[in-house]
């Protein structure tokens, strides 16, 4: 145990000196051992020993690493003190540098503070030197002004007077009451009581003046005294006294103007809109108030104070306006051919009725009334704006939304908008009767003139609806012209399509006993109903030529409606352009009238739907019944020939020829009648027709290689005629057909796969391999084994 103990003493000085040398080195405190020699020491316990030994050795190794690397980097150490030896001398040529630098500084930062506090001084002691002129300004402007006044006020040059009350108004109070506190206080004193004097004396003056002016009607006087105001604070004032002056003005020539329009003849030209000149008479003096009145305004009492003159004005405005459509609706029964018209609409009683020619003056007098209206209003809009742009360049913008708000509140909840918007609701309800009371009379009265293809109550129904809208539209109120694009859109969707879907109803002329039974019992139906329903007469079942007339000129009549309506939207949208480029509307105005165009150009393709049913029915019943049998015709023709009925058959043609001869007296009439897009649908229809019902009649045929040959001039032929009478292309159409007669044209049954598969090149085959090998089997020559044997 002593052996051992003196061994781990040893060790742990070894230990310790090393870890001592190595920190003295540079190393971090890791070197350390964590036992100290004391500790060592005092162990008397052989485990423990043991234990602590083991640790030293441990630390030993790890402290003999650490030198290793240590060891390792001294070549780069000395490499690095090496370069740090040579910039000694560097060092300290900066060092001095840095001295002279930091002198330099030091110097350059006291001579700026002792300048700044002189530039403080000479600051401090201009800001009083202003403050002592300004005092002395003061108290000679106030001087001047007490002396001026006096002057100004014995002379009565009352606008001087004013000038000097607004210079002693403007001076600065807080300077006045330090000169008050001087020694020259009480000469102050008295100079201010003459002042406030003079200022109360002054006001009474003007007050006067400008009452005296307004009784006597001196503009210039008025005028004059109306920029003295402004100058000694009175501006509310002053816009309220010349805004009460000029509202008399307004009052007077209204009345006047009210009384020559009720003495007006009714002979006179403008006897039928007198009421709505009235008006225009009213607002375009008003107008020319504000426009002349502006500038005084914005130079005298500045910016944004044209609000206030011209919500004085809008009062007047509205008490006038009040007046003149209480004349209008006493004088033209206005509420009481409403209340007629709301009851022949709610009856549909005949007796009742009102003749919608007494409305058509009125309704042209409400909306020139309306448009009128709207002008001056986006008159007036558009001067407060212009008056609040001046004054807000430079304000918040809650200021200007606050400012945005009180305009249109005066605009949007005046009187005179309110009884517009009231007249124009009696209005939209007025015209609405109006069109649709025509337009039902333009359907009884409906006549076709020989050689027309449209009759005529196309025209007059588009002239009426035109006309109705385009006068909404001249009113300038973007919902009463929704409204009324509404209405056309109704009328023209149930009403109107319904009276053409009824004439088309009742068909063309059928051919067959059955088929003429089930066209009378089907118009008997229509007409019944139809007169149930009030909507138009009927003279009973027309004779067979008139009945194929109204059938066409009905297809006619839908196809023109529906192009009608395409224009009438696009003359709208130009309309409303110009409309709403000119400030009428917004945003919310765009969609509304974007709303209303998308319904209408709805109804347009509904009488596109309608005239392909008309055309369906007319293919079915006129066109298919005649066109079978003709086809049929080629089952009796036989083509399973030789070269001598071959040979006849070019000489005689035997079916191709008489059946182009027919189709073209079938055809005559119905291009005779019928326009020229119309009649190249129904040839459009009328091949479909064709290629379908001759495809049918030739898989039930039997060929020869010149019954083949004979088909194919006939198919050759039947289409060539076909391509002059139609502007579609009807290649497509038989394209089956003529894959068929190539088909039937083949020397050999094994040909077919030259055009078939990869060798068909641009060819696309509309014959599937079951089709192909079905018209092989019409061939007589051709073998069935070798038509089976066929990869297809």
């Amino acid at each position: 145990c002593a052996f051992a103990g003196s061994g781990v003493e040893e060790a742990m000085e070894d230990a310790e000196t090393t870890g001592k040398a190595v920190e003295g080195e540079g190393g971090s405190s890791r070197c350390r051992s964590q036992f100290s020699m004391e500790f060592i020491r005092n162990l008397t316990d052989l485990q423990e020993l043991e234990e602590v030994y083991g640790r030293l050795c441990a630390e030993q190794r790890e402290v003999g690493s650490q030198l290793e690397v240590l060891i390792n980097q001294q070549s780069n150490i000395e490499n690095k003190m090496t370069a740090l030896q040579r910039m000694g001398p560097n060092l300290q040529l900066i060092e001095g540098d840095a001295e002279q630098l930091s002198g330099m500084i030091s110097f350059t930062c006291n001579l700026a503070e002792n300048v700044s506090s002189k530039v403080r001084q000479l600051d401090l002691a201009k800001n009083r030197l202003y403050q002592a002129i300004q005092r002395a300004d003061d108290i000679l402007d106030l001087k001047f002004c007490m002396d001026g006044v006096q002057t100004a006020l014995r002379n009565e040059d009352y606008e001087q007077a004013a000038a000097h009350i607004h210079r002693y108004l403007s001076l600065d109070k807080s300077v006045i009451e330090l000169s008050r506190q001087g020694k020259e206080g009480s000469i102050i004193d008295a100079n201010l009581n003459l002042l406030q004097d003079a200022e109360q004396r002054l006001k009474v003056i003007v007050a006067e003046k400008f009452s005296v002016a307004t009784k006597e009607g001196d503009l210039p006087q008025v005028e004059r005294f109306f920029k003295i105001f402004p100058l000694l604070g009175l501006h509310e004032e002053g816009l309220g006294k010349f805004s009460e002056y000029l509202c008399q003005q307004v009052a007077n020539k209204a009345e006047e103007n009210l009384l020559l329009a009720l003495g007006t003849d009714l002979s006179d030209r403008r006897a039928a809109v007198i009421f709505a000149d009235t008006l225009t008479l009213l607002f375009e003096g008003i107008a020319r108030i504000v426009e002349t009145h502006q500038p005084i305004v914005e130079t005298y009492y500045g910016p944004g104070r044209l609000f206030t003159l011209i919500q004085h004005l809008q009062v007047e405005c509205d008490r006038q306006v009040d007046k003149v459509v209480e004349k209008f609706i006493q004088q033209r029964g206005y509420h009481r051919k409403f209340q007629q018209v709301q009851n022949s609409m709610m009856r549909m009683s005949a007796a009742d009725k009102i003749e919608p020619r007494e409305l058509d003056p009125i309704l042209a007098e409400v909306a020139l009334m309306s448009a009128r209206s709207e002008l001056y209003l986006r008159f007036i809009k558009r001067r407060i704006n212009s008056d609040f742009e001046v004054g807000d360049s430079m304000a918040s913008e809650e200021v200007k939304q606050e400012h945005q708000k009180s305009v249109d509140k005066l605009l949007n909840h005046c009187l005179l908008s309110r009884t517009m918007q009231e007249l124009i609701g009696y209005y939209i309800t007025m015209e609405e009767y109006f069109m649709r009371e025509t337009v039902n009379k333009a359907v009884t009265m409906d006549t076709c003139e020989k050689g027309q293809l449209t009759s005529s109550m196309v025209d007059d129904v588009f002239y009426i609806v035109k006309k109705c809208i385009g006068r909404a539209l001249s009113s300038s109120s973007i919902d009463c012209l929704c409204a009324m694009i509404n209405h056309s859109t109704t009328i023209l969707e149930s009403d109107f399509r319904e009276v053409l879907c009824n004439k088309l109803r009742m068909g063309f002329p059928a051919t067959t006993f059955q088929d003429f039974q089930r066209g009378v019992t089907s118009a008997v139906n229509i007409m019944q109903s139809s007169l149930q329903q009030g909507k138009f007469d009927t003279k009973g079942i027309e004779s067979t030529d008139e009945a194929k007339l109204s059938f066409l000129v009905s297809l006619n009549n839908v196809e023109v409606c529906s192009e009608n309506i395409m224009t009438l939207k696009k003359t709208l949208e130009n309309d409303c352009a110009k409309l709403f480029s000119q400030g009428f509307g917004g945003e919310q105005a765009h969609a509304k009238i974007d709303s209303c165009l998308t319904d209408l150009a709805s109804v347009s393709n509904k009488f596109r739907d309608l005239l392909q049913e008309g055309l369906g029915e007319l293919n079915t019943t006129a066109v298919k019944p005649q066109v079978k049998p003709w086809i049929n015709v080629f089952l009796s023709v036989s083509h399973n020939i030789e070269e001598e009925e071959f040979n006849d058959y070019e000489a005689n043609d035997p079916w191709v020829q008489q059946f182009i001869i027919n189709l073209e007296q079938l055809m005559a009439e119905f291009k005779a009648g019928l326009s020229p897009v119309i009649y190249d649908n129904l040839t459009s229809l009328m091949t479909s027709l064709i290629a379908i019902e001759l495809e049918k009649v030739v898989l039930k045929s039997t060929f020869s290689r010149l019954g083949g040959l004979q088909f194919d001039k006939e198919l050759r032929s039947l289409v060539a005629y076909l391509t002059t009478v139609t502007t579609w292309t009807i290649r497509d159409k038989f394209a089956r057909l003529s894959q068929m007669a190539t088909i039937l044209n083949l020397e050999r049954v094994t040909e077919i796969l030259d055009y078939w598969g990869p060798n068909s090149g641009p060819l696309t085959w509309r014959l599937t391999p079951a089709e192909v090998r079905q018209v092989l089997a019409l061939r007589m020559d051709f073998r069935s084994e070798d038509i089976k044997r066929l990869r297809l």
